[in-house]
């Protein structure tokens, strides 16, 4: 049987609201495989499991999920052709493009970004890298968590298309940002005043939802660019980041790279660290320059923000401005209140234009925050802090 549609009594569930999954890959051994994952998972309920895109778009309405896993390559239909049709036909869908680390599907996987995909997900190359991937099947199930609670809390609320990370008003009170991480989650404390030290470095932080984050933010700080160097750390494997360098680049019209081990960090150029290793800084002279270092996961990642943020902490002390975009976890807020320690300022993005609310969450509920905006409002923010303001 390579395709199914699963009724309530055949899907293996024990709680009462469970997150939807339809899982879409022309493979049956990785059809298999996701589904007894998941079905492991109390919160989740596969719905479906089916070989095409078209097999998908003929039974997103009756399955009615929450959450899809769309593989890129599969016949009759592919995923990125398939993706526009899933969305119009059930907006606020959460779909999770699946795809092998080449350069060809790390492109259609970030295009599929900008199409309204949620996130994505590499998958081994082979399918017994699949079976034995420990971090495969984690990041799988946390990327379904997150979204497919995200969908449920937004069409609870009737917020719709707002599952999908698109912007919503911010809720202000009074000089401080009412953002809950549950439904009844409290207010973020009251914003610590900016640095008093103009800054001379900006690192930002980003994961899921990073991608598109990035994009917005990026193309309207060129003069912050001509100025002052920029480093940024986005959990991406290898390739992705390459794409994503490139992406920037035409984003915003100025060199956007890779960051190469032992390179000075220098004003006009940002730096993305790639995947597969942590990107840290160091002094070197009067300026500083890039460190890349294999080693063990941090925070589950690598790259990931804590040693950019840590680093960069020690090398530009208070001259440090870091931004903190949407993502999962809480990578990030060690590194930024190393920066405030050292007399430097945190931004987050807010949660209502967050596709997930882990990371910026993390160091607002931490108190680290001089600022929580919405996304549109993050590029205008930081250039005004970068010519003297600091309130």
């Amino acid at each position: 049987m390579t395709t199914a549609t699963l009724s309530g009594s055949q899907a293996s569930c024990t709680v009462p609201d469970p997150i939807r999954v339809m899982v879409v890959d022309d493979s049956v051994v990785v059809r298999g495989l996701v589904s007894r994952w998941l079905e492991h998972e109390q919160a989740f309920q596969v719905v479906a499991s089916l070989r095409t895109g078209r097999q998908a778009v003929d039974q997103i309405e009756r399955a009615d999920p929450d959450v899809v896993i769309l593989d890129i390559e599969m016949p009759e239909l592919d995923g990125i052709s398939a993706l526009p049709l899933l969305l119009a036909k059930k907006p606020g869908l959460a779909v999770i493009m699946a795809s092998t680390l080449t350069r060809h599907n790390a492109e259609i996987s970030l295009r599929a970004l900008s199409l309204g995909a949620a996130d994505y997900i590499p998958k081994p190359e082979t399918k017994h890298g699949v079976t034995t991937s420990a971090d495969f099947r984690r990041d799988l199930v946390e990327k379904i968590r997150h979204l497919g609670s995200r969908c449920r809390k937004a069409r609870r609320a009737g917020a719709g298309p707002q599952a999908r990370g698109l912007p919503a008003p911010a809720r202000h009170m009074q000089g401080r940002t009412r953002i809950s991480a549950g439904d009844d989650g409290p207010a973020v404390p009251k914003l610590r005043p900016f640095g008093k030290t103009a800054p001379a470095v900006l690192l930002i932080g980003s994961s899921t939802g990073g991608p598109q984050a990035l994009n917005d933010v990026i193309k309207h700080l060129g003069p912050v660019i001509d100025r002052f160097p920029i480093l940024i750390g986005q959990h991406m494997p290898p390739t992705f980041t390459t794409i994503l360098a490139e992406h920037l680049a035409r984003a915003c019209g100025r060199p956007v790279q890779e960051g190469k081990d032992g390179e000075p960090v220098v004003a006009g150029r940002v730096y993305v660290a790639p995947g597969g290793v942590h990107m840290r800084v160091d002094r070197r002279g009067s300026g500083a320059a890039i460190l890349l270092r294999d080693g063990p996961l941090i925070n589950f990642c690598k790259p990931a923000v804590d040693p950019l943020f840590s680093s960069a902490a020690q090398t530009w002390g208070a001259a440090c401005l870091a931004l903190v975009l949407t993502g999962m976890g809480s990578d990030g807020q060690r590194g930024a209140a190393e920066i405030v320690s050292a007399g430097g300022s945190v931004i987050a993005q807010d949660e209502a234009s967050s596709v997930v609310w882990g990371m910026p969450g993390a160091v607002a509920q931490a108190g680290l925050c001089a600022a929580i905006l919405p996304l549109s409002q993050i590029a205008q923010k930081v250039k005004r802090v970068f010519t003297g303001e600091r309130s």
